[in-house]
């Protein structure tokens, strides 16, 4: 099977130092700091970092190398990639382009919170109702009333220390309050993501320098502003103490894979696309190496700046720090904000601790808006403007529903949806695809004869069984739980199906249609790209 032989040619990396940042910058994202801290202190803390080491060198790392492999041999997106690969696994392709798209339409929205939230720092709008000031003035949470029955989502509201007022009460699917300012975000965020892979590869090269290298400035700001707080000890150790018997229990490594999995984009299609950019001689394992410590190393750094600033905020409160921790957007839009009111210059610090957001977010964006418009310039030849437009556009009205009082419900259940379950079958159908059709010990070999330094054997056994085991795993604990335990109450269960499962069948579905759809015919064979890994 010939891959690679006779495509068209195409844009390079300015270097690797170039790619290796873009990578980075896709990888770590807002996860790093709402979610990663938050799930090392629910399975263990310091225990469980062998668990996500065990994970991240059984499964991440892995998969990087394959995705990498992937796109640098077909030297396509990854629609091309997979007919390249098998001319009947175009739609398979688009899927995973598909639940990239779906996830930048989304996020582009939690990028708009960071926006607001930049502005409202200067005068700290949120005063002393942080919860409130979040779910009732910003998004306009829409809380579901079915019956006397109160959704879950209102008593989770409450719990936070906010009143709900009977306007955000609505019966189910209504939109609720539309909430201007997040749209004007929500505006300015695609301006941004657009605006940043405007030209490419050579635009994406030059802005991630700021995008990657600003955020990891100030967090490190953070970390040190956090540790040396009152209380902050405390919070250090909730975060960091080891509860090695955990280590026995299923669900703490089930954590672990899972983490790896959501934190490194694979999956997404984005590595595929953003290595499909490499030159012929590229050292993909020491690449992948690098990028899957940076973010791990990023999300354990992460912990310290947020645990010491929560062991501060219990400290203030006299409470436990068990009782003021959270995830998600509760801890940056909630529990942040109330920390940042007491500090020293807490205009400064609220500015700089929504800017690193913001930062952390675009580069994940811009990497799923261009795994998008590479794709769709490999289908249909579509120029750089055309593509980065058409997707940017199209993805911002996909956004606007979700600017309304139920968006924010409407975002978790997507967000779960295309992260647990959708991920998972696009990581398993490449490892099965790779594993058995291509065969692994062939892109081990492409990829070591590429790489200063070699894979063993030990990545076929990952890719070909520990992987998909995991995978399968994952995947029937989730499928299990969604049937046993729906999204909040009966007003909300119809909505999990729609924008859950029925989205999840409609991107399978378009990957279908979009692979029978004729595509432009190619523009030349200027100079070949490498040889296929068969043949070596």
């Amino acid at each position: 099977m010939a891959i690679g032989n006779g495509v068209e040619e195409r844009e390079t990396w300015s270097s690797r130092r170039a790619f290796v940042l873009a990578a980075i910058g896709s990888a770590i994202g807002l996860g790093n700091i709402w979610r990663f801290p938050f799930i090392c202190y629910e399975n263990g803390g310091g225990a469980f970092l062998i668990a996500f080491v065990v994970a991240l060198m059984t499964a991440g790392i892995p998969l990087l190398v394959l995705e990498f492999g992937i796109g640098h041999s077909t030297r396509g997106a990854a629609p091309k990639a997979m007919r390249s690969i098998h001319p009947r696994m175009e739609w398979f392709g688009w899927a995973a382009t598909g639940i990239g798209f779906v996830i930048c339409a989304y996020y582009a929205v939690i990028m708009s919170y960071c926006a607001n939230y930049a502005v409202h720092s200067l005068t700290l709008a949120w005063g002393g109702d942080a919860a409130g000031f979040f779910y009732r003035d910003v998004v306009g949470l829409t809380t579901v009333r079915v019956d006397s029955a109160t959704a879950a989502a209102a008593d989770s509201l409450r719990s936070a220390g906010a009143a709900v007022p009977e306007e955000m009460i609505a019966r189910p699917w209504s939109l609720g309050r539309f909430m201007p300012w997040v749209a004007v975000g929500l505006l300015f965020s695609w301006v941004c993501i657009v605006l940043s892979i405007w030209k490419g590869t050579k635009t994406v090269g030059k802005v991630v320098y700021a995008t990657v290298l600003l955020p990891w400035a100030l967090l490190i700001v953070f970390v040190v502003r956090g540790v040396t707080l009152p209380g902050s000890a405390e919070g250090l150790r909730f975060y960091l103490h080891p509860e090695f018997a955990g280590l026995l229990q299923p669900s703490v490594w089930l954590a672990a894979y899972t983490q790896v999995f959501f934190s490194l984009s694979v999956g997404f299609a984005i590595m595929i696309a953003y290595s499909s950019f490499l030159p012929r001689r590229s050292d993909i394992v020491a690449s992948a190496f690098i990028i899957g410590i940076a973010d791990a190393l990023t999300a354990i750094l992460g912990g310290f700046a947020v645990f010491g600033a929560l062991g501060y905020k219990a400290h203030l409160a006299g409470v436990p720090v068990a009782s003021v921790v959270q995830s998600g957007p509760g801890l940056t839009f909630v529990a942040y904000p109330d920390i940042i009111s007491n500090l020293p210059v807490p205009h400064l610090f609220g500015i700089l601790f929504f800017l690193m957001l913001l930062t952390l977010a675009i580069d994940s964006a811009f990497s799923l808006v261009e795994a998008v418009a590479a794709a769709t310039r490999d289908k249909w030849g579509w120029s750089h403007r055309r593509a980065n437009l058409t997707v940017g556009g199209i993805a911002f009205l996909c956004g606007l529903p979700l600017t309304f009082g139920v968006g924010l419900h409407w975002l978790d259940i997507v967000d779960r949806f295309m992260n647990q379950i959708g991920l998972s079958l696009v990581v398993l159908g490449e490892c099965l695809l790779i594993g058995y059709y291509f065969k692994s010990e062939r892109m081990r070999r492409h990829v070591n004869e590429l790489s200063d330094f070699g894979i063993g054997r030990w990545w076929n056994l990952c890719i070909m069984a520990i992987t998909p085991l995991v995978i399968l795993w994952l995947l029937a604990a989730e499928v299990i739980a969604r049937i046993r335990e729906p999204y909040g109450d009966s007003g909300l269960r119809s909505q999990e199906f729609v924008f859950g499962w029925l989205v999840l069948l409609l991107i399978f579905a378009a990957g279908l249609l979009l692979a029978r759809a004729r595509g432009a015919a190619p523009r030349g064979t200027a100079r070949p790209g490498p040889a296929p890994p068969g043949g070596r």
